[in-house]
């Protein structure tokens, strides 16, 4: 017996003995091959010691056997399983690098159920996400919204090519009817529904991630998502400690310069982030300087029992940036460019004052945000989240006012120097009564005094411009001063959501959506230009003596957003107010393969106009009631995954939309529009699915139908009755069906190779004929004979959005983190804008296609770990876009085709008939009168990053 002890005891020892020794430390990175992965589970297979990768995505696991494998998840990326063998204490297993599954972001990032993510293969929506990563890579110089450009029916231009002045199409519907959404809070411009990205210029910057919902989307708000949704969620205070300094820099003298630090969420629960940068530079278009900062700060809480999460958050992008607002023609381009090119730099705004670049054409703002998130996580089932956000934009865009013998700065020929700028110096000169040879008019112009003193107005002294309230019938006394419109605003608004667990498989939503918003719109003088006062007769109560007046006001941005300052207004000024209350549910079932949900929310819009110019403040009109009007949606889904490779979806909504602010009050009037409407959007969509190890595809189908859209045109022509540019026209009836089909695809062939692509082919038409009404802008009354008149619609082609877009993409890791990338993006169906007026003909020639074009980006990355411990990095990264320098149309306004006549008398070609293309006034198969706005040529920069 005592024998068989001491074998069963040497026994134990020598098990005791073998296990110690066969323990080990095995390490390892995790990455998606763009950047870390923190978060994600680490298992030692057939067992329970596990990890999670920290901020740099690294971890650490203690092993208690010598050999085995290791199992990596992480939502939205593939399962991967890893061999391992223990050799002298410790192995290290290098960078592992998980295949994205899904578009799916990482609920380690979005924590509030008031932010509406779409999760792969259960919400049953289009979805494309963009990292932070990628983001951070590939953007650039280049604005925010166009790091969406290789996302299916997604069309972005730079438009006139300022800083921050791009825009974005999804499936054919401008930003005005894409609900765009910053941690759960909605930010397009309550008035008109628009997003100025020069606001959010620095949203890059702090963004965690992006994520666009074509189609109705699964926002529960009544937002304005015809087109779809963008969702930013921004970092949020509780990363892992650390920081990073970069900078960078481009072409047209493009710098910026960024700092950022996390404490890390702190023992006592406390947590803060900082991100503070700089940019500036001349602009790729001719007279495009900018000036941009950006801050972003966040503090937050977390207690011990993770009941409550809260959230304080404070970002801004004070900028200023000069313009390209002039449109100008082909044939301006090509005028001044070289053998038969256009300058696609040209800028008609841009000119020289006292020897310096000068553009009398200036956007300057600051819109800080301020939001509150609150979580609190009441029991098992039952989770509050909540968001309180303010926002005051102060600023302006700055143009110019009045004219000088009935022409206006930008005129093709009056006031350009032989190089196509403007010459201000020649507009201060007459300002200031200097004789000036001005272009066609003969001999020297020189100005005549009123009072005795050279005065400035908004007015152009001609019967061919609005109507002259200021009674001056000689073409000598009219000048041109700077003025800027105003459009600040106070903003205000709440989002509050219940999410109730119901049981296994049911999950219900229910909450409320507040806003209350006031736009403050007027106009004041910046420069004289050399006159010696400004006489402004647009307040009702002052009539007819007006006002002279001198000060002026700098077109600096203002930092501090509770500055009032008493401002004397001119031309116009009125105030909008727009109140919103909303309630929304959501009820969501899941179960298995199958989710679905059932959503609907309804409010009421309340708008009210105060305006104390155009109305006596006796008037009624001068401050109206509220007009409320009451919309809606309800929309539904389903998603069933066949098994782990497939999976199928379809949606359905309706949503009756209230008009925007201008269609209430149309043309800056106090009286309700008679034909006022809600707008009617019916979608329909259905998708399929594919996951692998090696292969992730999506297809989907969809169709939009919006019925009774408002649009504003143009004015009609000027005829001997009908002075130009007095009246404005509304049309009534008009529709519009947007259908198409959408691919996007991703494969890894190698752990090194990873090849996207989309595809999209869009059919996006007019439904059916309109109606068009003129008025006098005077007094809105009716323009006898343009009451009712047809304009012929059906089957036009809707225009200002490529309606095919395909691209592919490769990224090759030549090297252990050295990468090399290209993307190839096509565009074509692109069609001009269109104004319905010029359509009053059944045998119209439809909308103007331009040619298609295509366009290659590529990058080159660099990481170099740093550090005793190799937890540092840096980081180099240089974009080049449109490789090749290709020059292409981005934009059209007119639609003038090649087989139009000319007119009778061309300003072009002066007695000339025929056809534009039989006179060779053709640009690549394009009729030269039209404008555009050319995409920019090859641009590139380099980004140079320390991250600790």
């Amino acid at each position: 017996m005592k024998t068989m002890k001491n074998w069963l005891l040497t026994g134990l020892l020598f098990m005791i003995v073998s296990t110690a020794f066969s323990q080990g430390k095995i390490t390892g990175m995790i990455t998606d091959g763009v950047g870390s992965l923190p978060g994600a589970n680490v298992v030692i297979k057939g067992s329970t010691t596990a990890t999670s990768t920290d901020f740099d995505g690294k971890f650490t696991l203690n092993a208690t056997t010598s050999t085995g494998e290791i199992v990596i998840s992480f939502l939205g990326y593939e399962n991967k399983t890893v061999k391992f063998s223990v050799s002298g204490g410790s192995t290290n297993l290098g960078t592992i690098v998980l295949t994205s599954n899904s578009n799916e972001l990482s609920e380690i990032v979005v924590k509030s159920s008031v932010v509406d993510i779409a999760k792969d293969r259960k919400t049953p929506v289009a979805v494309s996400t963009i990292k932070a990563a990628e983001i951070q890579e590939k953007l650039g110089t280049q604005e925010f919204p166009e790091i969406l450009r290789n996302t299916p029916s997604v069309y972005v231009t730079k438009s006139g090519g300022g800083f921050g002045d791009s825009r974005i199409n999804i499936r054919g519907f401008n930003q005005n009817n894409i609900a765009v959404m910053i941690n759960g809070m909605p930010v397009n411009d309550m008035e008109n529904g628009s997003v100025y990205w020069s606001n959010w210029a620095g949203l890059s910057d702090v963004t965690s991630a992006m994520q666009v919902q074509r189609g109705l989307g699964a926002s529960k708000l009544a937002t304005p998502s015809v087109g779809g949704t963008i969702n930013i969620v921004t970092k949020s205070s509780d990363k892992k400690e650390g920081g990073s300094f970069a900078s960078g820099f481009g072409n047209g003298r493009n710098f910026k310069i960024q700092g950022s630090y996390n404490t890390g969420k702190l023992d006592n629960g406390l947590s803060a982030s900082i991100l503070l940068s700089q940019t500036m530079g001349d602009g790729y278009v001719d007279g495009t300087q900018f000036e941009g900062s950006n801050y972003y700060v966040a503090l937050g809480y977390s207690n011990k029992s993770g009941k409550h999460d809260f959230q304080l958050t404070v970002t801004g992008a004070p900028q200023w940036h000069n313009q390209r607002s002039t449109i100008s023609t082909i044939a301006t381009y090509q005028q001044y460019g070289r053998n038969g090119e256009p300058n696609i730099r040209y800028n008609a705004d841009n000119g020289y004052l006292n020897g310096e670049e000068y553009n009398i054409r200036k956007n300057y703002y600051h819109k800080p945000v301020a939001s509150f998130n609150w979580d609190y996580k009441i029991n098992e089932t039952t989770k509050l989240s909540s968001v309180l956000y303010a926002s005051m934009g102060r600023g302006a865009g700055a143009s110019a006012s009045g004219g000088i013998k009935g022409k206006a700065y930008s005129d093709v020929v009056a006031f350009r120097r032989p190089d196509g700028l403007v010459d201000y110096d020649k507009i201060v000169a007459y300002n200031s009564g200097t004789p000036v040879a001005i272009a066609g008019f003969p001999g020297l112009s020189q100005r005549q005094q009123i009072g005795g003193v050279y005065q400035n107005s908004s007015y152009f002294n001609t019967s061919s411009n609005i109507v002259d309230y200021n009674p001056q019938t000689n073409v000598n006394t009219s000048g041109i001063s700077q003025t800027s419109s105003i459009n600040s605003h106070d903003w205000f608004g709440a989002v509050i959501n219940l999410n109730k667990k119901l049981s296994n498989t049911l999950t219900l939503d229910f909450g409320f959506d507040g806003r209350t918003y006031k736009g403050y719109h007027y106009t004041v003088l910046n420069n004289l230009l050399g006159g010696n006062e400004y006489y402004d007769n647009f307040i009702a109560d002052q009539k007819p003596v007006g006002r002279h007046l001198t000060t002026t006001y700098d077109t600096d941005v203002q930092w501090n957003v509770f500055k009032k300052t008493d401002y004397e207004k001119i031309s116009f000024n009125s105030t909008g107010n727009v109140k919103w209350y909303g309630v929304f549910t959501q009820l969501e079932y899941a179960k298995d393969n199958l989710t679905a949900f059932v959503q609907g929310a309804i409010s009421q819009q309340g708008y009210k106009r105060e305006d104390n110019f155009v109305y006596k403040t006796t008037d009624p009109l001068s401050s109206t009631p509220y007009k409320n009007i009451t919309g809606g949606n309800v929309k539904g889904g389903a998603n069933y995954n066949i098994n782990e490779k497939h999976n199928v979806y379809a949606n359905a909504g309706y949503y009756s939309r209230q008009p925007f602010f201008n269609s209430v009050y149309p043309n800056n009037r106090s009286t309700v529009n008679p034909n006022l409407t809600n707008e009617k959007i019916t979608g329909f969509e259905a998708g399929y699915g594919f996951r692998s190890k090696f292969f992730n595809a999506t297809v989907n189908l969809y169709n939009t139908t919006w019925n009774d859209r408002y649009l504003r045109g143009n004015p009609l022509t000027a005829t001997p009755t009908i002075p130009a540019n007095s009246t404005y026209t509304e049309f009534v009836g008009l529709n519009e069906v947007h259908s198409g089909i959408e691919f996007e695809g991703s494969s890894n062939i190698t752990e090194r190779l990873k090849i996207t692509g989309m595809f999209s082919y869009g059919i996006w038409e007019y439904k059916g004929n309109a109606t068009v009404n003129a008025y006098n802008q005077s007094d809105n009354t009716p323009v006898v004979g343009y009451t009712a008149a047809t304009v012929y619609m059906d089957k036009v082609k809707v225009g200002d959005a490529a309606q095919m877009t395909a691209s592919l993409g490769a990224s090759y890791e030549v090297l252990t983190r050295v990468t090399v990338d290209a993307n190839y993006n096509f565009n074509d169906k692109l069609y001009a804008g269109l104004n319905p007026v010029n359509f009053t003909s059944a045998t119209n020639k439809g909308a103007l296609e331009l040619p298609s074009y295509g366009l290659m980006d590529a990058g080159f990355s660099y990481k170099m770990l740093t550090g005793k411990n190799k937890d540092k990095s840096v980081n180099f990264r240089l974009n080049v876009n449109n490789v090749f320098d290709k020059i292409y149309i981005a934009e059209a306004r007119t639609n003038i085709f090649a087989d139009d006549n000319l007119p009778t008398t061309s300003p072009a070609l002066p007695g000339s008939k025929g056809t534009y293309a039989s006179n060779g006034m053709l640009y690549n198969g394009v009729a030269n009168v039209n404008t555009v706005f050319f995409g920019f040529g090859r641009t590139w920069n380099f980004t140079l990053r320390y991250d600790f």
